[in-house]
């Protein structure tokens, strides 16, 4: 079996004679016919079925002629070999999904039908929990979360509160992740490929445990980062207070900031005040000692920004602050603050040593703001009132 691979070139350049030139003339007016295309088209053999680790195809370059009906072995087996080719920074080591109703550990099987409504109309919603020395931090607090996003996206349940918790905490233990994170969706189910769901057979949980293996971006984090402030419109309340796969905003906001230098992007909301980042909150220690925070009304509610209003009572006890607040944050009074700082189970507390062209104090991490990092660690570690246990 043989498969073209088309190489675009330059209209004057010099080829070889083992190439074919093709000139195609665009379909456009006479005036603009100058106007060419000039590809190099390149005869190249397949490889071999038996090799499928060797025949993932460069999408960027090669098109086959004649694409080939694979039985569901072979799918398999090219599936096994693009997840054993890729070397990412994350490693997939447990998936449950209520379709087959198990666990598997084998990540080429780690996947969803594509008529599944979360695929194709983003109709889901999904949760997360940090997992830590083989505890899970704040299971239950996500959990909740994770239901009433459901509820508000008229998602019904396939189970029950606790089968779903039973299920979640099984999965982690047949991962053998102790330190890592466990990620879970419930979508409306596959079905079909309309807009209503009302031709979905049922809903359809699916968790998966994730290991980072990029343990360098803590260290990162550690030192500070910089944020901006993002172009990208915020979603409205009735969306943004639900955790959906609707990510579109987000991601482009967390891509603006990349571009940009800087590590996310910070959104106001329509009035103008500091609503949140990409996927996380945001707080400030304003030169009164005082420990401020947006509101949730138009935002996620976050379950570690919780927490961590709740541990700083501790720094209040101790004098290092006077007070905790939520309220509406202006730019001007975010910028003025003596410290930024991010707040997410991904990020935990992560310090901002810069906002736009502001930079925090000497541009190093601030004081309460690494308090609240090690009170946020060690409750992790410690705290029986938040932790489940996973027995492995």
């Amino acid at each position: 079996m043989a498969f073209l691979r088309f190489l675009p070139q330059p209209l004057n350049s010099s080829l070889s004679t083992d190439f074919l030139h093709h000139h195609h003339r665009l379909p456009y007016p006479q005036q603009q016919q100058q106007h060419r295309l000039n590809f190099a088209v390149v005869k190249t053999t397949a490889l071999s079925d038996s090799h499928p680790s060797r025949t993932l195809l460069d999408s960027k370059t090669q098109v086959f002629d004649a694409v080939p009906l694979l039985s569901s072995s072979q799918a398999y087996e090219r599936m096994k070999a693009f997840r054993e080719n890729i070397k990412g920074k994350q490693q997939y080591l447990a998936m449950y999904s209520s379709i087959f109703g198990g666990i598997t550990t084998d990540p080429a099987v780690m996947i969803i039908p594509m008529d599944d409504h979360m695929v194709h109309r983003g109709h889901g919603v999904f949760d997360t929990a940090a997992i830590m020395d083989g505890y899970l931090y704040e299971l239950d607090q996500h959990l909740d979360r994770f239901l009433n996003s459901a509820s508000r996206s008229k998602i019904d349940l396939p189970f029950d509160r606790e089968s779903i918790r039973r299920i979640l905490i099984q999965t982690v233990s047949a991962s053998k992740c102790r330190n890592g994170s466990l990620r879970y969706w419930l979508s409306a189910g596959p079905g079909d490929f309309n807009l209503s769901p009302s031709g979905c057979h049922q809903s359809v949980l699916y968790a998966i445990v994730i290991q980072d293996m990029s343990p360098a971006a803590g260290a990162v984090k550690s030192r500070g980062v910089k944020v901006i402030t993002s172009s990208i419109p915020i979603k409205h309340p009735k969306f943004a207070i639900t955790k959906s796969v609707n990510y579109l905003p987000n991601v482009l906001s967390k891509m603006e900031a990349e571009e940009a230098g800087a590590f996310a992007g910070i959104w106001l909301d329509d009035e103008g005040f500091v609503a949140e980042g990409p996927n996380m909150n945001v707080a400030f220690v304003t030169k009164e000692k005082e420990l401020i925070m947006p509101h949730f009304d138009k935002i996620l509610s976050g379950c570690t920004a919780k927490r961590v209003l709740t541990l700083a009572e501790r720094l209040i006890e101790k004098g290092k602050l006077r007070g905790i607040r939520k309220k509406n944050v202006t730019v001007e009074e975010g910028k003025k603050a003596d410290e930024m700082m991010l707040l997410g189970s991904g990020v935990l507390v992560c310090p901002v040593v810069q906002w736009d062209e502001k930079i925090f104090g000497d541009g190093k991490p601030g004081d309460i703001t690494e308090d609240l990092l090690n009170l946020i660690v060690e409750d992790m570690k410690s705290s029986p009132s938040i932790r489940t246990s996973v027995l492995y």
